[in-house]
């Protein structure tokens, strides 16, 4: 007997069944804004999370040389592939570059709420635009398919920053301050002790008084006092540019999921412009159910010509926690449509009928394992049947079939040249009257 991997899961067929349902339903609501499905693969050269993220990223990753002795790696994030393949391609591709994709991703790190060492998500992305239409175009579908999936606007919030004002705001302070460990630093602040937040922020270079000031005027509600905090060109630009992607968010029709955070950082270096995170407002899940922003310098940094972009990775482990908290996780379950029964030498006619089900699309099973009556029956309510077609030998002389509705248990005959019809979906009520 094998153990699974720590980190790694197995979905039966009921848990795999909810779990499509909801990919299904995200993807139905991104192909709506008109972003295409890409495949990408499942290694990279190492060296390109190296480039991106520094060596430490290493430990990390499921990172491993190959038999033509290159050093790989299991894809941790689709971030740097879509770079590399926006920049393969970028002479041919129209503008803007709209992609997303559904697959499973691999991460070497402590397994908690949410978090695995193999997890699945679905990133969708814009290149080609600067446009605050852009970032708002994100906002919106990434809401939509979240109503989409039956949560309520009071069940969670999109926490909503521009990474230029926390730059900025660092800037405008005396001390010399290395912005991207402050960045962090903040990114951490809601989970980490306020002892330990200031001291990463003066570990950063801020003064303990300065570190107090900026996470003061990091709780305001209010724009304007940014801009008169800094006084600087920066600030002012990057306030202009987050209420112009909030305004056109209005536009759109999710303003009412944004809340303004300036604490929302997003760690990753890359983020340039607006970053938003997306939080279970009942605060039952422990961390961002999924984040996203503005990424304008990627590709130009993978050897492309400067291409501004936006996107957001959704997450399913931490959506399946806010589903299941806020009850419209689907329903765990399994069924089929029909169930066709075999009494006797009946083979040929009973696959004839599973055959022209099927070609209406329905589920259809039939035995193969040469039951008896009752243990086919059994069968087929342990499957939840929704009806089974009776084809027995005695039916048959009769040029008929049974149809037995499992819910009810009441059952009649139909003629066999009746059944299945050329369409529909047939059941016992049809054929009762």
């Amino acid at each position: 007997m094998y153990d699974g991997l720590k980190g790694f899961r197995d979905f039966y067929p009921g848990e795999m069944s909810a779990r499509r349902a909801v990919t299904d339903t995200i993807e139905e609501r991104v192909r709506r804004y008109g972003f295409r499905e890409i495949g990408t693969p499942a290694l990279e050269r190492t060296q390109m999370y190296v480039d991106k993220s520094g060596e430490e990223i290493v430990d990390e990753l499921y990172a491993f040389e190959d038999k033509g002795g290159r050093s790989v790696a299991l894809t941790p994030e689709l971030t740097p592939t879509v770079a590399r393949m926006v920049v393969a391609r970028q002479g041919a591709l129209s503008r803007p570059i709209k992609w997303f994709s559904t697959r499973s991703f691999w991460r070497y790190e402590q397994v908690q709420q949410g978090r695995f060492r193999e997890f699945y998500q679905t990133n969708v992305d814009i290149f080609g635009s600067s446009r605050p239409e852009s970032d708002a175009e994100i906002l919106a579908v990434a809401a939509d398919l979240m109503t989409d999936l039956g949560l309520e606007v009071d069940e969670f919030e999109f926490r909503v920053s521009h990474r230029d004002i926390l730059g900025g705001l660092l800037e405008s302070l005396d001390s010399e301050v290395e912005t991207a460990d402050a960045i962090r630093a903040v990114d951490k602040r809601e989970k980490i002790d306020r002892k330990a937040y200031y001291d990463l922020l003066v570990d950063a270079g801020l003064s303990r008084g300065e570190a107090e000031r900026f996470d003061d005027v990091l709780g305001t509600d209010d724009l304007d006092d940014l801009v008169a905090f800094a006084d600087t060109e920066r600030v002012s630009a990057a306030v202009e540019n987050l209420r112009a992607v909030l305004e056109a968010a209005a536009d759109f029709g999710v303003r009412e999921y944004c809340t303004v955070s300036l604490e929302t950082a997003r760690g990753l270096d890359y983020y340039t412009g607006v970053v938003f995170e997306c939080f279970d407002t009942a605060g039952e899940v422990s961390r961002s159910v999924f984040g996203g922003g503005r990424y304008d310098d990627l590709i130009g940094g993978f050897g492309g010509q400067p291409t501004p972009a936006v996107g957001v990775g959704i997450g399913h482990e931490t959506l399946s926690l806010l589903c299941q908290r806020a009850g419209v996780w689907p329903d765990e379950t399994v069924e089929t449509d029909y169930y066709v029964l075999t009494v006797g030498d009946t083979r040929d006619v009973a696959a004839r009928i599973a055959r022209d089900l099927r070609e209406l699309g329905h589920v259809v099973e039939s035995d193969l394992h040469g039951r008896g009556f009752g243990d086919q029956l059994s069968y087929a309510d342990g499957i939840g049947a929704e009806t089974v077609v009776i084809v027995g030998e005695q039916d048959l002389e009769d040029d008929c079939v049974t149809i037995k509705d499992m819910r009810s248990g009441e059952q009649t005959k139909v003629p066999l040249a009746e059944f299945p019809p050329a369409e529909g979906r047939p059941t016992y009520d049809e054929y009762a009257e």
